[in-house]
């Protein structure tokens, strides 16, 4: 295995953005890099001046929502699908799956599925009974595969600093949280959590009532490891600095970083 330092960053604009991202690529140079809600359609990628930061790229945008992207590092990601299965007609961009570094590396933005009850969230539980579908056969996969992106799930109250406002909102919902724990009873590793089971992480601090200063976060942006993956990981964590910047996006990048053994 390849040492690795792996990212998914919702950026929440990738034209509105594009300073910090690039300052964030220079500053700590991941690898693979995962993007969500480019609110950019292809045409409008910023292709060549990731390019000139060293960074190979394929994308999937849409126009105002959504879109997906994957960085790679002195690299060109191998295109695998552009979709999950049964979504192929779906104008939504939410998936990139793609070889990258040895890695296979699907990149996926989840539904918000607000307002719930509504047609919004079934949505969302759609969607996510396609991903559930298809990471069963990644996860069996003798290849090592990560998924990376903005699952909109909040797993455990654990996972928030306070659940008395977002009691009705779809990120906390028993079937969004049944369905989350539905992929880790797949055998898959939530990188963060496995490493830190006792410390309050988070990685999303909203816009409103001075969040990112109270440090009131919660953990939406994961990282999933297959068990051809998961005993090489080494480290994990948050660049919780780039929320702290001018025009920030209301996420911060969360990475892993991969060693070249097996642990014992």
């Amino acid at each position: 295995m390849k040492a690795l330092k792996i990212a998914t960053f919702n950026i929440n604009g990738i034209r509105a953005r594009l300073p910090n991202l690039l300052d964030w690529l220079e500053r700590e140079r991941p690898d693979i890099a995962c993007l969500q809600e480019l609110k950019a359609v292809d045409r409008d990628f910023p292709a060549s001046q990731l390019e000139a930061a060293g960074y190979g790229s394929l994308y999937r945008g849409q126009a105002s929502w959504n879109g997906v992207a994957i960085l790679a590092r002195d690299s060109q990601p191998l295109e695998i699908r552009r979709s999950l299965p049964g979504t192929e007609d779906d104008p939504q961009s939410r998936y990139l799956e793609a070889a990258v570094h040895g890695i296979v590396v699907g990149c996926l933005y989840l539904p918000n599925g607000n307002p719930q009850p509504g047609s919004r969230f079934d949505y969302k539980l759609a969607w996510f009974e396609r991903l559930i579908a298809h990471a069963a056969q990644l996860q069996s996969s003798e290849h090592p595969v990560l998924l990376a992106g903005d699952y909109n799930v909040v797993p455990t109250d654990f996972d928030i600093y306070n659940t008395r406002s977002w009691l009705k909102d779809a990120l906390l919902q028993p079937q969004s949280r049944a369905c989350y724990q539905r992929l880790l009873d797949q055998g898959w590793t939530d990188a963060l959590r496995h490493l830190y089971p006792e410390e309050r992480v988070y990685t999303f601090w909203d816009y409103f009532r001075q969040h990112w200063q109270s440090n009131s976060g919660l953990r939406i942006d994961h990282l999933l490891l297959n068990p051809a993956l998961a005993p090489y990981l080494k480290n994990a964590g948050v660049d919780a600095w780039v929320r702290n910047e001018p025009h920030a996006s209301d996420h911060a990048p969360t990475w892993i970083e991969l060693g070249t053994r097996k642990r014992r």
